[in-house]
């Protein structure tokens, strides 16, 4: 193996028993993961509650600062949550709906959680505005900023879409936003590890992700990132113990809350999940998302190249700019095609109303890629 990217296949034990084409829904587990779960055990086993004040109170800082270079944000600025659903409330349950200024601007593609915790606040008097996809595969920039006025309180736009890996063109939107007193969150779960970021220069208020996927982090490790001036001028009202500036002092009463991005935690932190998170991000931000985003240009190029030369519907983006990591197929009886390959090892997923999604990641090789769409000919033939 030339290429130096491929020397980390081997931190990587599924890849030694089928190919792995599924990082967008669920990375490879890291070999240090294991080492990084034993830890946590090994304290609580041997330290028992002394654990908290020898590190595990300070989980949240340490593993939001692995993450800030690949988000491009300053440390200090990101802090972890269970998940995208708990982020993206805390972030809505610090807006105020009793006056004007009550819009929440989501897209229609967004991915589903998004659109339900902004639902939910219809009953506190949001009003949700959904941007239309003119093609179901992209969430091109004009209607946006048709639906982005003086009454909108948030507007919340993925970097890339799950299902096609269009990538938006957020910038000027997060331009727009502003220019109206608007703020803007951005989902990044489909892009951080496989795109490269810079939230510092983009100017968003908020960003929310996970580490399920491109971070090869595991479930149960979300983020969530709010620029420092943002982050001092808002409280969230969905919170817990752990966002109170003195946690440990329980005072009862309203929250006072912490400094900083630690006023966007909620209840006891999640440490076994956030501690199996670092050894994905180590890994990651070692081998680098500049050259993590080539291979994948390359290699979902490759994967395009053969379903073109069959005649196969690709319902992602052609041009290298504006696609994701993830390659989707809409071949003929696409989920029993996606269930047959799945029953021959090569591991995928189908989502409705797209297709098959194949994603290969920095440990993948060609010859993977090669023996996989091998394998589809003979299905898609076979149907």
């Amino acid at each position: 193996m030339t290429d130096p990217l491929l020397r980390w296949r081997a931190e990587f034990p599924i890849l030694d028993t089928c190919t792995y084409l599924v990082s967008h829904s669920l990375g490879a587990m890291p070999r240090a993961a294991r080492a990084q779960a034993d830890a946590f055990l090994d304290a609580w086993a041997s330290r028992g509650v002394r654990a908290w004040s020898e590190g595990w109170w300070e989980t949240s800082r340490q593993t939001g600062d692995l993450l800030a270079p690949l988000l491009g944000v300053p440390a200090g600025t990101v802090t972890m949550v269970q998940n995208v659903s708990v982020a993206q409330s805390a972030i809505v349950s610090s807006l105020d709906f009793t006056g004007p200024r009550r819009r929440l601007v989501v897209a229609e593609l967004d991915f589903p959680t998004n659109q339900y915790v902004f639902e939910g606040w219809r009953r506190h008097g949001a009003e949700v505005v959904y941007v239309p996809s003119p093609d179901g595969l992209t969430q091109p920039v004009e209607p946006w900023l048709s639906r982005i006025d003086e009454r909108t309180a948030l507007v919340c736009c993925s970097l890339v879409l799950f299902r096609s890996s269009a990538i938006t063109d957020v910038r000027p939107i997060i331009e727009r936003a502003h220019a109206v007193g608007a703020r803007v969150v951005l989902d990044v779960y489909q892009a951080t590890g496989t795109v490269p970021l810079d939230l510092t220069s983009l100017d968003v208020d908020f960003a929310v992700g996970g580490s399920v996927k491109w971070l090869c982090g595991g479930p149960g490790a979300g983020y969530l990132y709010a620029r420092p001036d943002v982050a001092a001028a808002v409280v969230p009202a969905a919170t817990g113990w752990a966002a109170h500036a003195r946690p440990f002092a329980f005072e009862t009463g309203a929250l006072d809350p912490a400094e900083g991005e630690a006023r966007f935690a909620s209840g006891t932190p999640n440490v076994s999940a956030w501690m199996i998170a670092q050894a994905g991000y180590r890994i990651v931000n070692e081998v680098g998302v500049e050259a993590i985003r080539a291979r994948s240009l390359r290699q979902t190029r490759r994967i395009m190249d053969h379903a073109a030369a069959r005649g196969w519907r690709v319902r992602t983006p052609q041009d290298d700019a504006w696609r994701g990591g993830t390659v989707t197929l809409d071949v003929p009886d696409s989920a029993r095609v996606a269930a047959d390959l799945l029953a021959r090892g090569v591991i995928i997923d189908h989502r409705p109303n797209a297709g098959i999604r194949m994603a290969p990641h920095f440990y993948t090789t060609d010859e993977e890629i090669d023996a996989a769409l091998a394998v589809m000919d003979d299905l898609v033939h076979a149907s």
